[in-house]
């Protein structure tokens, strides 16, 4: 069984009522999100351009890589691509998808789909109204590095930097 609690423009919210594989019955709160992608931006073979984006719900400005919601039934590297250019004003002349994961499976069934986007070429920043950022150029592992220092928190973003940073690395 399936209740609605709140339908919302970025996510719904449903308690339902599951019967576990140990044949438990429980009533779970799940938010359902229609997904994300994002994107590793590679100035060059060592330089990342990341955002300073204000982010109520984190307290304030956080270090990400651009990222943006999946309109229903479009393709992720779409998705990609567009929050790429709209974010910090560059196109790719190239992607490669670096992993998809979900975000938080005990309560979301969200999955971000992280690309690296190479061969940058210079678009046009698109931001929307509820979009406070600017845009930071930086050595990929310096950002690692700012990870490890506690600077960079966002989750997509450690996991597109270090997945990034660790394919660039000789084997």
């Amino acid at each position: 069984m399936k209740k609605n609690i709140y339908k919302g423009r970025v996510v719904n919210l449903n308690v339902e009522t599951v019967t576990l594989p140990n044949g438990a019955t429980v009533d779970l709160e799940i938010i359902h999100h229609p997904g994300a992608a994002a994107v590793v931006p590679m100035k060059d073979q060592d330089t990342v351009v990341l955002i300073r984006q204000y982010r109520h719900a984190a307290g304030g400005f956080i270090l990400e890589i651009p990222a943006g919601k999946l309109n229903p039934g479009e393709d992720p590297l779409d998705c990609a691509a567009r929050e790429l250019e709209e974010e910090i004003g560059y196109r790719a002349s190239a992607f490669e998808l670096l992993t998809s994961f979900l975000t938080t499976p005990g309560f979301t069934d969200e999955v971000i789909h992280i690309y690296r986007g190479t061969g940058l070429v210079k678009g046009r920043q698109n931001l929307g109204h509820d979009e406070v950022l600017e845009v930071i150029e930086m050595p990929l592992a310096e950002a690692v590095q700012a990870i490890h220092k506690g600077m960079i928190r966002d989750g997509k973003t450690i996991v597109g930097l270090q997945t990034a940073f660790l394919l660039q690395r000789p084997q």
